[in-house]
């Protein structure tokens, strides 16, 4: 049907003053302490699309729309650093459709934000990649690394795709990034020098928080202040565990396709509550190191 001009009219003025409630919303939320780096764990998307008896895809996809409304909103409020919990190494252990179904969503999502470069570019958005490409069949992995190389310039909000991730699969990976540096340095050394010495001379041969930190896929990006996880699910299912000692972890109610603006607004609101303590809690901590 042909759409009327005052209803267009109507629309557009209604979108006005929503937006511009949103910026007054988001200017009260800035008087106090906001987050520098928001995680989700999108937590949801298959029980959204069971519970309104749709296609499983379906829920992903609306899942996917509530990512990009959650980047967008977060670029408003300063928020400088967002990482979400795209897909678990451990979720290859699901059914063989299921998971073909994910991966070709993901090479489509990726692929239209190759194209389709409005919201990138908005947000002068940096993407990374964060998890074992090679598990990933061989267009996914192509199409993500190129999305990194395309943005890698980008200076505005870091947005960190977990995939395919576990925590515990980082902190291996780091070990043994750290392990091969220390070998190399070991036969450089050995190899350059001329008297014969021990071939560690010149190595540090422990191990600090700082050493593994530079081989973390996170490197440097900050802590997460917030942990989100949608679904009201308490649990981080080895997600982040070497970066989230201080985070605030939130569970709301809602299911991943269902978060919105205004429980985002609420988590950081209920961060906010809690900064004094979370701030007293890091400094002892400095001060024990």
């Amino acid at each position: 049907m042909e759409e009327k001009p005052d209803g267009i009219m109507t629309t557009g003025v209604v979108a006005t003053m929503l937006k511009f409630l949103r910026k007054c919303i988001i200017a009260v939320h800035s008087y106090g302490p906001m987050p520098e780096h928001i995680a989700f764990i999108m937590d949801g998307n298959r029980r959204y699309a069971k519970f309104r008896t749709i296609k499983k895809g379906t829920g992903h996809r609306m899942g996917f729309s509530a990512l990009t409304a959650s980047l967008l909103y977060c670029y408003e409020m300063g928020v400088k650093y967002i990482t979400v919990y795209a897909f678990s190494i451990d979720n290859f252990k699901r059914d063989p459709s299921e998971v073909q179904s994910l991966m070709e969503l993901m090479e489509e999502k990726i692929n239209e934000l190759l194209e389709n470069r409005g919201v990138i570019n908005k947000v002068n958005c940096k993407i990374n990649f964060w998890g074992d490409l090679d598990l990933l069949s061989e267009p996914v992995k192509l199409a993500a690394q190129k999305l990194m190389a395309s943005t890698a310039q980008n200076t505005g909000l870091v947005f960190s795709v977990c995939m395919p991730y576990n925590s515990t699969s980082e902190i291996v990976n780091a070990v043994n990034k750290l392990c091969a540096e220390r070998r190399n340095i070991a036969q450089r050394e050995y190899s350059g020098n001329c008297n014969g010495q021990d071939a560690n001379n010149g190595v540090h041969p422990d191990v600090s928080v700082a050493d593994l930190d530079r081989h973390m896929y996170s490197d440097g990006c900050p802590d997460p202040d917030i942990v989100i996880r949608t679904s009201g699910e308490a649990r981080l299912s080895n997600f982040l565990l070497w970066q989230t000692t201080f985070s605030h972890l939130q569970s709301p109610a809602p299911l991943w396709p269902e978060f919105s603006l205004r429980h985002l607004l609420w988590a950081i609101l209920q961060y906010q509550r809690v900064y004094p303590y979370i701030e007293q809690n890091r400094k002892l901590e400095k001060k024990q190191l």
